[in-house]
């Protein structure tokens, strides 16, 4: 038997593994092993030699048998380098890449997550943009504008006429491409006659037809996300197409899925839950940027008034409340023509109440082609709006605009022979009952020409001065003041003349004057304000025969009626109405609104009677028929004011009053209380003086 044995270390001829340079020798484990014959073993020496011999080949000294490895070691090394620069290569160009998809990858999962915000960060810096931009050229051109001193008078102001037109028609621009509340604010600007220039209010009539319409999707969305049901699961049917849009909802027709009733569903416009807080900080933005480059021209109070009402216009649970509460009242309080759709359920940005159809108020062919007489309808307004404003615990509607106010023809009564359909009760007002009072008192007095009680009645109302009193007498009447004081309120508007007078008031410094009262005023003023302007736009939009003597004649009546409730209530609570003093201050009250009730009906049967003779064309007989109709009215009527003095005497008993404060009391309720305070004083004197002669007498 033969053994071999491993070659000695000192045998010159036999090559050592770490001389093949072609083998790449690792340690692993601390043994030397072969890394492309034998990779990533753990075995013993022993085993490790006769597995390098067996594999190389054993060492032969007859034929110096050599390992199969043996190469050019040159050659070897320029391969081995040429192998790693490519490995190299490769590998730093597969982790490039592996970067670039990984950034991609992410790059793309973040727009996808946050896309919808991209999309509002890009839109509310377009928002924003459009309005700054606006701003910052209106004020240039009013600066240069206003600053240039050539020419004449004529010129600068034709100059400043441009300038109002040039910022009206941008600012117009801004509010159309923004809508939004923006469309509802410029809705707003251009009823403000009495404050802003004609280039303004008339650039900005055309947003009252322009509002904004929501796609039918976003509409489904809306409810799946508000109710948790489907359009489908709530209505029968649902049109897609609104029947009416506003500039913060839109109408659609619908039946109710288990009643199958026809209904209107009121849903908000989807954006403007989005845009609301960004739009109403950008209105804040504005007013503050014009007064700080013009103080003497402060808006602020109209972005004030913005973030009080639109929150409270938004939620339609609030309208819902109001439109319920303004129906009980007219059917408890008032015999008006008025309808308000009845209420189904409301969530915030859903209402569905009754359909009810009809025509804008200023449709005026259909008034005439179904006989419906403007007169009339002018007349159902001012009770309406009066009621309102002077009617105890009666909620003020502060939007009464054309869109929101429709006429339908009803014959089921007699007179009148239409409906006066009121929408949209987002925005409501309660007037104090000190300040109703006191406004009656104030429209009184207009009425009536008499210029201190105007004014005392104006502080006590507003705060207004003497110095800016005439200011607030024009925009609470909506006449220049001219008219006001030469008591001709009553008279029919010059429209031109008239604008044309404000106009060239508010250009000659009293703009200012109007600015800053309107930015010390109670909220609740500007409301009235606001009120006043739209029911008279809706009246001069008629186009009526009788002119404004009807309407101040029906306001007077309510605000008589206001002062003669505060009368007999101090009555009620100072004694008996059969006390001298009482009963004299009751006549006296009773007075001044039996006046007014007079001239009312008389003034309303003589309409009457004018338009019957009118269509027979018997206008011969017209002044003998007026005459006797005034005969049998007044007696009438007196006949029913003695029986309406027994009511208020049998349903008013209380504690005494003393005299003084009864006279004083009586002598605020207008004309005709004066005489019954001067009587009531002399028979106090007389009393006073006997009195005094009877403990003379028991002195003595």
């Amino acid at each position: 038997m033969k053994f071999a044995f491993p070659p000695s270390a000192s045998a010159s001829r036999l090559p050592s593994f770490g001389s093949l340079r072609s083998v790449s020798i690792r340690r692993n484990g601390g043994w030397s092993l072969c890394n492309k014959c034998h990779a990533q073993e753990r075995i013993s020496p022993v085993d490790a030699m006769l597995s390098k011999r067996q594999y190389h080949g054993t060492y032969n000294l007859r034929n110096s048998k050599t390992s199969r490895h043996k190469v050019d070691a040159s050659e070897t090394l320029n391969t081995a380098a040429r192998n790693n620069n490519t490995s190299s290569s490769s590998s730093s160009k597969r982790t490039r890449a592996i970067q670039l998809a990984a950034a991609g990858s992410t790059v793309a999962v973040t727009l996808f997550a946050f896309w919808d915000d991209i999309k509002h960060t890009y839109a509310a810096a377009e928002r924003t943009g459009r309005v700054v931009t606006a701003l910052a050229i209106c004020i240039n051109d009013y600066r240069t504008t206003l600053n240039q001193t050539g020419g004449s008078e004529e010129d600068r102001k034709a100059m400043l006429k441009a300038c109002h037109k040039r910022c009206a028609e941008r600012t117009l621009t801004v509010l159309e491409k923004n809508g939004s509340i923006f469309i509802k604010l410029g809705q707003h600007l251009s009823s403000m006659g009495y404050l802003l220039p004609l280039e303004w209010t008339d650039t900005f009539i055309p947003l009252q037809d322009k509002c904004p319409v929501s796609s039918f999707e976003s509409i489904q969305a809306m409810f799946l996300a508000d109710t948790g049901q489907d359009v489908n699961q709530l209505f029968s049917s649902f049109e897609p197409s609104p029947i009416g849009a506003a500039s913060l909802a839109q109408v659609h027709i619908a039946t109710l899925k288990e009643t199958g009733q026809k209904v209107a569903v009121k849903v908000q416009h989807p954006a403007l839950a989005e845009w609301v807080p960004l739009d109403l900080a950008l209105t804040r933005l504005t007013f503050s940027t014009l007064k700080r480059f013009f103080p003497e021209y402060d808006l602020e109070w109209l972005s004030r008034e913005m973030d009080l009402s639109l929150p409270l216009e938004l939620d339609f649970r609030h309208e819902a409340e109001n439109a319920i509460r303004a129906k009980k009242y007219f059917k408890e309080h008032s015999s008006t023509p008025l309808v308000i759709p009845e209420v189904m359920w409301a969530k915030e940005r859903i209402l569905v109440m009754e359909f009810i159809s009809g025509h804008r108020p200023d449709d005026l062919q259909y008034l005439d082609s179904n006989g419906i007489d403007r007169d009339e309808v002018s007349a159902a307004f001012a009770h309406i709006f009066n009621e309102m404003i002077f009617g105890d615990n009666a909620p003020l509607h502060c939007d009464p605009h054309g869109g929101n106010i429709a006429i339908r023809k009803n014959d089921t009564r007699g007179k009148p022979n239409f409906d006066i359909i009121l929408y949209d009760h987002g925005l409501y007002r309660d007037i104090p009952k000190d300040l109703r009072r006191n406004y009656a008192k104030l429209w009184l007095s207009v009425i009536e020409g008499d210029e201190p009680k105007m004014r005392q009645y104006a502080r006590e109302v507003a705060g207004v001065s003497d110095e800016l009193f005439p200011i607030f007498a024009s925009a609470i009447t909506g006449r220049d003041y001219s008219v006001v004081s030469e008591k001709k309120i009553v008279s029919s508007r010059n429209s031109d003349e008239e604008k044309s007078n404000v106009t060239n008031a508010l250009g000659d410094g009293l703009l200012q004057q109007l600015v800053d009262l309107l930015g010390k005023v109670p909220r609740i003023i500007l409301l009235i304000l606001k009120t006043n302007d739209l029911t008279r736009s809706l009246d001069e939009n008629l186009h009526t025969r009788q002119g404004p003597v009807r309407t101040f004649l029906i306001l007077a009546r309510y605000a008589t009626r206001t002062v003669f409730e505060e009368q007999m209530e101090v009555i009620s609570m100072n004694g008996s109405i059969f006390k001298l003093a009482n009963f004299l201050r009751f006549i006296s009250a009773f007075t001044a609104y039996a006046r007014i009730e007079l001239k009312l009906m008389a003034y309303e049967k003589w309409l009457l009677v004018k338009s019957s003779l009118a269509k027979q064309n018997t206008q011969s007989i017209t002044a003998p028929l007026a005459a006797f109709t005034m005969a049998l009215l007044l007696g009438s009527y007196c006949i029913s004011s003695i029986r309406a003095a027994r009511r208020e005497a049998r349903y008013h008993p209380s504690s005494l009053s003393s005299p003084n404060e009864s006279v004083a009391a009586g002598s605020s309720s207008g004309s005709g209380v004066t005489s019954a305070a001067w009587i009531a004083k002399a028979l106090e004197q007389e009393k006073l003086e006997k009195e005094g002669d009877s403990s003379g007498k028991s002195r003595k």
